[in-house]
């Protein structure tokens, strides 16, 4: 197999992994607004979901950490055009990190409701702009961007406002719908009662027709539009793992419930890094063909030896993100 080809797989897993750990920390935080009671029985609710994530939040964004610098060496062309067309978007996603970030760090700093209740909202709105912006992303990658002459974007008027045509909205709407639902499964998996019931109730009746009727359109006009043959699978895959989802609300089983979610993102991703394939940057004007795996990527050389460190390196990482997991297995209170 092509070392291109390699590293596609790879860049795409590393985003796919990203998608499915920060997916439910972005989840967790955009279902703060919606958590019931008032005053401080509302307080130590929100406080039991930051706990959830608490001990992994920091930990899950090393993989788009990871997703940025692979695309980096093993295709800069599809770095320097991405980074620079999408420059706006991924500065607000940057914003919306940082802004999630420090609230979650410094929620506890000051103990004062009023504080706390700020910080809950900063975590809120930075995790819905982060994947509100994720999914109109992605979306115009895989659905393709004008390229002038130099294979290069124009960051403001294609590069930002270009981004938000009708695909790209509901992506980015579809991306936050399904994150949140991953986020009440996670929290209904980590969480003892009345916050796991609450959990479960929201993603039942609120979240899971959302995301099987939005997720539903975006992922068949993403497959009629661009997607291959061979997608048809993971697509149905999905759909099946988004009705389980609902089978194990309705039941209360949690391991059913979050897992069926995971898999859900796991298609979704697969749906669309197989739509791209084997480009990196499709074009839709005729001034460039386009950026693919070939005419994008770094010399043979380079490719050789970012797969023999990533050999040694990431069985190492990804051990101690288990073990983390494993120490704060735990089901939290409220």
């Amino acid at each position: 197999m092509d070392l291109q080809i390699i590293w596609f797989i790879l860049i795409a897993f590393f985003f796919t992994g990203y998608f499915i750990l920060e997916g439910f920390d972005f989840g967790v935080g955009m279902l703060l607004p919606f958590m019931k009671g008032a005053g401080e029985e509302n307080d130590r609710r929100r406080t039991a979901a930051i706990k959830t994530i608490g001990p992994v939040w920091d930990g899950n964004e090393v993989w788009v950490i990871t997703a940025g610098a692979a695309i980096f060496a093993a295709f800069p062309e599809w770095y320097a055009t991405l980074f620079s067309g999408f420059y706006l978007p991924l500065v607000l996603i940057v914003i919306g990190l940082i802004l999630r970030g420090v609230a979650i760090e410094w929620r506890g700093k000051v103990d004062t409701y009023e504080w706390r209740r700020r910080c809950d909202t900063a975590i809120a709105v930075g995790s819905y702009l982060a994947s509100f912006l994720w999914g109109v992303g992605f979306t115009n990658i895989v659905r393709g961007v004008p390229l002038n002459e130099n294979g290069r974007l124009d960051s403001f008027n294609d590069g930002f406002l270009g981004l938000l045509n009708p695909l790209g909205l509901l992506g980015g709407v579809a991306f936050v719908a399904l994150f949140m639902l991953h986020g009440a499964t996670f929290i209904g998996r980590k969480a003892h009662d009345p916050l796991r019931s609450e959990a479960h109730a929201i993603g039942l009746k609120v979240l899971s027709p959302i995301v099987l009727v939005g997720g539903g359109i975006y992922l068949l006009w993403i497959q009629l539009t661009i997607g291959e043959g061979l997608t048809w699978i993971p697509l149905a895959i999905t759909v099946l793992a988004l009705l389980a989802t609902v089978l194990g609300l309705a039941r209360g089983n949690d391991k059913l419930a979050f897992w069926s979610t995971t898999v859900a993102i796991l298609g979704c991703s697969i749906v669309l890094f197989g739509s791209l394939f084997p480009d990196v940057m499709p074009s839709t004007s005729a001034a460039f063909e386009g950026w693919d795996i070939y005419n994008a990527s770094s010399s043979p050389y380079t490719l050789k030896i970012m797969t023999w460190a990533a050999v040694v390196i990431f069985p190492v990482v990804a051990i101690g993100q288990i073990w983390t997991y494993w120490q704060f297995r735990k089901r939290v209170r409220v």
